[in-house]
């Protein structure tokens, strides 16, 4: 596959904190473009078979996907699987431990939160959540704006739910080693997301980096809805000086807080090596 193929490997559903179902977001990738497709919603592969065949209905080619919260130098990063078996069963078991202690730390944020006035959180996140298990802070934020408090996501995010404001309760996630081990022992490739939005130092992002790929993870996201276009050029620099695969994706979440919708990005720099030249024999076609 070319390298200007419209991929769209990373987006969310209402089985994770998208507010879509996985048809819908396959219908809007299809209707944009899309050629390429995976739907990686947080910490959960219970929709990966609804997409995939949604996908191939609409003639879209399909890689299985999960976005896989970790822990690392104290900071929450995500790794995203594409092209695993959604069937392998310490995958599942491993996203389902992940998965666990969420509702306790969601009952802990609305108790902060109650703190300062805002009154009724955990049950007003709740009327966003498609699934229990993953309710998270894009929840509360949603309830938030809708009482009010904030105009937009983004706004709840700089005054709540963040390190140090109302409403942030730390969260210990997986290991990076066994984020990266479920997902290449069960034949996919592990890529970094969106390594521009992490509050890490220079140092710690390159020892990210390099303790990634020693593990065996195999990508970056270059191109993706939260870097700018000196990103795109810092992690594709990046990707070349490591010998990462260079992974495509919008982030998208919803048509209306979402800056970047699926398959609107720009494609990836000239000089990179795209993460679906090695995933070539896991594509699932129509």
């Amino acid at each position: 596959m070319m390298l200007t193929v419209n991929a769209d490997l990373h987006c969310h559903s209402n089985v994770s904190d998208g507010t879509l179902s996985p048809e819908e977001v396959a219908a809007r990738a299809h209707r944009n473009g899309v050629e390429l497709w995976s739907l990686t919603d947080h910490d959960e592969i219970g929709g990966q078979s609804r997409a995939r065949e949604a996908a191939h209905q609409l003639g879209m080619n399909y890689l299985s996907g999960s976005e896989i919260s970790v822990t690392f130098a104290g900071e929450t990063v995500h790794i995203v699987g594409l092209g695993f078996d959604a069937t392998d069963t310490e995958l599942a078991q491993g996203l389902a431990a992940t998965r666990g202690g969420r509702e306790q730390r969601a009952r802990n944020m609305a108790a902060d939160l109650e703190r300062v006035g805002v009154h009724g959180a955990f049950e007003g996140a709740l009327k966003y959540v498609g699934n229990p298990d993953l309710i998270s802070r894009t929840h509360f934020a949603r309830y938030m704006v809708e009482i009010g408090l904030c105009k937009e996501l983004s706004d709840v995010f700089k005054r709540y739910l963040t390190e140090g404001k109302p409403g942030y309760v730390r969260h210990q996630w997986a290991k990076l080693g066994d984020a990266v081990r479920w997902i290449t022992e069960a034949g996919g490739v592990a890529v970094i997301a969106h390594p521009g939005r992490y509050d890490l130092t220079p140092n710690e992002e390159f020892a990210l980096f390099t303790e990634f790929k020693a593990l065996g993870g195999l990508g970056v996201e270059v191109v993706t809805g939260s870097h700018t276009v000196p990103e795109y050029q810092k992690y594709a620099d990046l990707a070349c000086e490591l010998d990462l695969l260079a992974s495509r994706g919008s982030d998208f979440h919803d048509p209306r807080e979402s800056h970047t919708d699926l398959g609107t990005l720009p494609a990836l720099p000239k000089r990179v090596t795209p993460v679906w030249e090695a995933l070539a024999h896991r594509i699932q076609r129509p």
